[in-house]
């Protein structure tokens, strides 16, 4: 790995963190080629402080570590990418990243559909919407939903109609994403149980 410390006159890099299961970055920092040895040596990641004039490795003081992953470099050998994971917050001031943002896993327009379906719980009075009547149905009724929502996806996968196969996938994955929060779970707790058998594999 040819990393371009020369390129600039402090002899530094900019090294992004990464969390290594939910994607999210975590922060900022700067290696020079002895914080970038003593990552690799260690397997927690060390920076380079500009304020300090020093080598710190993360979490020295605090306890808050960044076990590394992995390391990829850009395209012009002058930037890293560092996969991590995570021993605490990862901000001075105590947020999970140094843009006060919370560290939690994001399946995109899936994670969107979940805080829909969240406030819906929280708003049963709602007369006109469906997941808040299914809610106020109670779990009987949503488990019921979701085994005819399954048969139904099985039927249409033994036609050769791919388009109402994906329009039934799309209704039981609906109504699941109802259940987990009716038994008080997410989508990511799911996520969570699969990574933990794979990696016991």
């Amino acid at each position: 790995m040819e990393i371009a410390f020369d390129k600039n006159k402090d002899g530094l890099v900019p090294a992004i963190i990464q969390d290594h299961t939910t994607k999210n970055v975590l922060m900022l920092g700067y290696m020079n080629e002895h914080a970038f040895q003593k990552t690799k040596e260690t397997g927690k990641v060390t920076f380079y402080s500009r304020s300090k004039k020093r080598i710190w490795q993360k979490g020295e003081e605090s306890g808050n570590y960044l076990k590394l992953v992995a390391i990829e470099i850009d395209c012009d050998n002058d930037t890293l990418l560092i996969s991590v994971n995570p021993v605490g917050p990862t901000c001075h001031k105590g947020s999970d990243t140094c843009w006060n943002k919370k560290n939690d896993q994001n399946f995109g327009f899936l994670t969107q559909l979940e805080a829909i379906i969240s406030d819906r719980k929280e708003h049963t009075g709602n007369e006109k919407s469906y997941v808040s009547s299914l809610f106020k149905s109670g779990i009987n009724k949503i488990a019921q939903k979701v085994g005819e929502e399954a048969v139904e996806t099985v039927i249409e996968a033994m036609d050769n109609n791919d388009k109402l196969f994906l329009e039934e996938s799309a209704d039981l994955l609906f109504h699941y994403l109802i259940l987990l929060q009716a038994k008080g779970l997410k989508l990511c707790d799911v996520a969570d149980l699969l990574q933990s058998r794979h990696s016991t594999k």
